[in-house]
């Protein structure tokens, strides 16, 4: 039977399943997201943003129109999107790469499941994420002049760089790293494809503005560059020095956000990814895992989703850690589900790690919730595995005993559906 077949190397983004993998099974197949039975590109959208969009074509979700930061900020109230969740990228690295450069950055605003970009002067970019189908893009003008809203989702143009090859072809999300030139192109990247909290600090942010971060160690931020000599030579792009602050909505692009953002787009990747192959696997199977070790196989794939949900290779930060943006610790506690005795998996730490308790809050999010019923069920199996009283002496030693249990508290406390023996 012909059809389309493909899966990233495991390299570019999934490189916990280097940690005993079965030969073979890393050169396994699955249906591009492309593939007529995957039914991407005709489903009735699921997404947070999705859901939304006939109560905004309608008027009942209002928004305001009185201006272009004015539409702006009632699109990211509407969506509960947090102001302060504001990044801004200066590099050409968006279809509106020719409205984008460090006189005129894109910014970037996000929650747990949309994902909202906005040049000035330009369109706005939105990405939801569908539980079981990843990420559904959108593009429309900000309305003028008393013109209608109009909203049309970007099936196929978004989708050439967000389901690339480079991301496993999957419809995801990219955070890309690159040393822009002085108009924002892009003359050298870092990080080719690869997205996550284990990324060494000093490849990322290229292309990006980074506040907030004083003391905090090397990193790509706040650079542009150019050729002298056949070597690329970088000067700085501060804050701020080439377009007014007052032209956006918040006059920063905190580091803490930024951070926020990489870890959650690893793991969106990470479980769409996995999502989609064992979608295949269930219906067709996948070429090199034989019926026989299908559960072995889902064991192999939730293995690495722990390790990335436990945040087993993060990189540390600086000695001495850093504060983080106040309105922006503010805005994503209050999203937090908390336990009985009021801890959180939003609860930040941020002296030599992000949070304090080593487990992803996206275990509440759409690209959690959407796996299929087998993955859900080893990953909890491996969950369980890992934070239990034999876990010390493992792959998840770095995590005291005290953290294992009070993750364990509040996963039985806000996750719905938990085996018995949680």
């Amino acid at each position: 039977m012909t059809r389309t077949l493909y899966f990233a190397a495991l390299a570019f983004a999934l490189t916990e399943f280097s940690h005993g993998s079965p030969e073979g099974w890393k050169d396994a197949f699955y249906p591009a997201f492309r593939n007529a039975k995957e039914d991407y590109q005709q489903r009735v959208a699921q997404d947070p943003f999705s859901l939304k969009v006939p109560d905004l074509l309608s008027g009942k979700i209002p928004l305001d129109q009185t201006s272009e930061k004015g539409f702006v900020m009632s699109l990211l109230r509407a969506l509960d999107i947090p102001e302060s969740s504001q990044m801004q990228v200066f590099s050409t690295t968006s279809l509106q790469l020719s409205r984008i450069s460090p006189q005129n950055p894109r910014a970037l605003y996000f929650n747990n499941d949309i994902y909202l970009g906005w040049v000035p002067g330009g369109k706005i970019e939105i990405l939801g994420i569908d539980p079981e189908w990843g990420a559904m893009p959108y593009m429309f003008d900000i309305p003028r002049g008393g013109a209608r809203l109009q909203i049309e989702r970007t099936r196929n143009t978004c989708m050439r760089c967000h389901a690339s090859n480079d991301i496993g072809a999957i419809p995801g999300l990219l955070v890309a790293s690159v040393v822009p030139g002085p108009g924002g192109g892009s003359l050298d990247e870092f990080k080719h494809g690869d997205v996550g909290h284990h990324i060494p600090l000093a490849k990322r942010f290229g292309g990006w503005h980074v506040t907030g971060a004083g003391g905090f160690g090397k990193h790509q931020g706040n650079l542009t560059g150019k050729f002298e000599k056949g070597e690329i030579s970088t000067s700085p792009n501060l804050y701020g020095q080439n377009f007014p602050v007052s032209r956006y909505l918040v006059p920063s692009s905190d580091i803490l956000p930024q951070l926020v953002h990489e870890h959650q787009a690893g793991f969106v990747n990470r479980f769409l990814g996995a999502t989609y192959r064992v979608r295949a696997l269930l219906k067709d199977g996948l070429p090199k895992v034989a019926p026989g070790e299908q559960d072995a196989y889902l064991d192999w794939e939730a293995r690495a989703l722990v390790r990335y949900m436990l945040f087993a290779d993060e990189a540390a930060l600086p000695e001495g850690g850093f504060s983080g943006d106040s309105a922006f610790k503010q805005a994503f506690l209050e999203k937090a589900l908390k336990a009985k005795d009021g801890s959180s998996l939003r609860d930040f730490d941020l002296r030599d790690r992000i949070f304090k308790y080593r487990c992803s809050y996206m275990v509440h999010s759409s690209a959690f919730s959407g796996m299929p019923g087998v993955l859900k069920a080893a990953v909890a199996k491996r969950l369980r595995g890992a934070l239990g009283d034999k876990a010390g002496d493992g792959e998840f030693a770095y995590m005291p005993k005290a953290e294992r249990d009070a993750i364990r508290r509040i996963l039985r406390d806000t996750v719905p559906g938990l085996p018995a023996d949680w």
